[in-house]
């Protein structure tokens, strides 16, 4: 079964969506990809959700990506004397410092003595989602004695955010690299990694993945805005994570970063999902606003491989109807003439190998003459995502032998994933691919596809080779006995 669209859905899992019947449901309905949170349940939580989808890839004979979210290191301030905590008030001085005697309401404890290290006079401190702000006045190693900006309720172990700085932390804390190693044995598909601040942080990823899992950078700090290109280089995908960015860059400087990132990641051929409060009123309603609804749409214009949902999904009211308005939304924009002219507009990204040139060539075969569909061979997958950056009017039958990038493509922009045999010659290839197209409803035999691969088979980046083939296999063994 195809999708009648091409952008992907992310569906996170949780409380209200915990069984086979919720999952298969969702993917039903239009879920792509499945979002193991882990900040959220134990070992054997994630174990069984994760069997529950692949029980579900198995029943309905499609792949199925899992996405694993890393918590990252989590900044709280400590606890109070008071349990109820204390109002800070606007003008007022409030001081956090590694004392770990409970606080009251001139001081806290902030257990991180990393932020001690980098913080300078003039930084600020987001306190529990930004909802209280604080300016430093003077600090040293162990205190930080600050003004209050903007004032609010500050309690036991609410979040801390550092935007001004570079933080000398680790994006993986030790629990990350139990949960790293425990998903990797498990088998997921992606790993999102949470504070990264540099590419450093991805290649400390990558060294403990070791190929089982491709890396998916989560952009929600300003420094990892700025040292983005170098991020993305390290990374196989991005996530614009617009709840961190969003308290720690001001808010209406978001959008722009957002469509920035995202077309930064097409022209790099590599996936990025756009995330967090997509729908957030669906996880109480069974309607969505209709600003969310444009923002959904808004991710799409500009060319974003994925959407997501998180509470929508996981612990929301409506999970099948979250999942269900985002398809939608996607079918009604993609059916959009000015959806079209926007994509193709901002078609772009360097474009100076064999491969380059032969996915091009394809896209432009298909919109200028009577083609079905593109056919391309991946086993690394590299194929399938430059065919995704030409984003084509024509469907992408994305043809792989290697199960783990048939469901890491499940990510990629219009990919129709097909695991099949092993071949050797470009025949072989082109016979797969009539199959393929025809026993995956994507094409009749009176139609013609173009059939993409780089020879020789296995060697990843080798595309170099394309053909323009009749749906029809004995006009193929035809052609090639004449």
């Amino acid at each position: 079964m195809k999708r009648d669209r091409n952008v992907k859905i992310v569906a996170t899992l949780g409380p209200a969506s915990n069984d086979y019947e919720m999952i298969r449901a969702l993917n039903e309905a239009g879920a792509d990809v499945f979002r193991l949170n882990m900040s959220h349940g134990d070992h054997e939580e994630i174990a069984a959700r994760h069997a529950i989808i692949r029980q579900i890839e198995v029943d309905l004979g499609r792949p199925i990506a899992i996405l694993a979210d890393l918590q990252g290191p989590k900044l709280r301030c400590g606890v109070f004397a008071n349990d109820e905590g204390h109002d800070l008030e606007d003008g007022g001085s409030f001081r956090f410092d590694l004392d770990d005697t409970p606080g009251d309401e001139t001081r806290v404890q902030l257990p991180h003595k990393e932020i001690f290290d980098a913080l300078e006079p003039g930084a600020t401190l987001l306190v529990n989602d930004g909802k209280i702000r604080v300016k430093v006045l003077e600090c040293g190693t162990d205190y930080a004695n600050c003004e209050v900006l903007a004032g609010g309720r500050i309690s036991n172990r609410k979040g801390v955010n550092v935007p001004d700085v570079v933080l000398p932390l680790a994006a993986l804390s030790e629990k990350d690299r139990k949960d790293l190693e425990f998903v990797c044995e498990l088998g997921v598909d992606w790993l999102a990694l949470s504070f990264v601040q540099r590419p450093d942080d991805v290649e400390e990823a990558r060294a403990l993945a070791k190929g089982r899992a491709a890396i998916l950078s989560k952009i929600e700090k300003p420094a990892a805005v700025k040292n983005f290109e170098a991020i993305l280089e390290a990374s196989d995908g991005i996530m614009v994570a617009r709840g961190d960015l969003g308290v720690e860059c001001p808010v209406q400087a978001v959008p722009p970063i957002q469509k920035r990132l995202v077309r930064k990641c097409r022209n790099a051929a590599k996936p990025v999902i756009v995330a967090t409060q997509m729908l957030e009123s669906m996880i109480e309603s069974p309607m969505p606003t209709r600003a969310e609804v444009s923002d959904v749409a808004a991710a799409i214009y500009e060319g974003a491989d994925a959407v997501m949902l998180s509470a929508e999904s996981a612990a929301g009211d409506y999970p099948i109807e979250a999942v269900t308005t985002m398809n939608n939304v996607a079918k009604e924009v993609e059916n959009d003439p000015t959806y079209r002219n926007i994509i193709e507009a901002s078609r772009g990204g360097d474009k100076d190998t064999v491969a380059d040139a032969i996915v091009s060539a394809a896209r432009e075969i298909a919109e200028t003459t009577n083609i079905k569909l593109i056919c391309c061979f991946s086993e690394s997958g590299s194929t399938a995502a430059l065919t995704a950056r030409e984003r084509p009017n024509v469907p992408i039958l994305a043809l792989t032998s290697r199960q783990a990038t048939a469901r890491r493509m499940c990510l990629t922009w219009g990919c129709h994933c097909v695991k099949v045999g092993t071949v050797g010659r470009f025949k072989e290839a082109v016979i797969n691919a009539v199959r393929a197209a025809t026993e995956e409803k994507l094409a009749d035999q009176s139609d013609l596809i173009v059939v993409t691969a780089g020879v020789p088979f296995g060697q990843s980046g080798s595309t170099n080779i394309l053909r323009i083939a009749p749906c029809d296999e004995r006009l193929i063994y035809a052609s090639e006995l004449e």
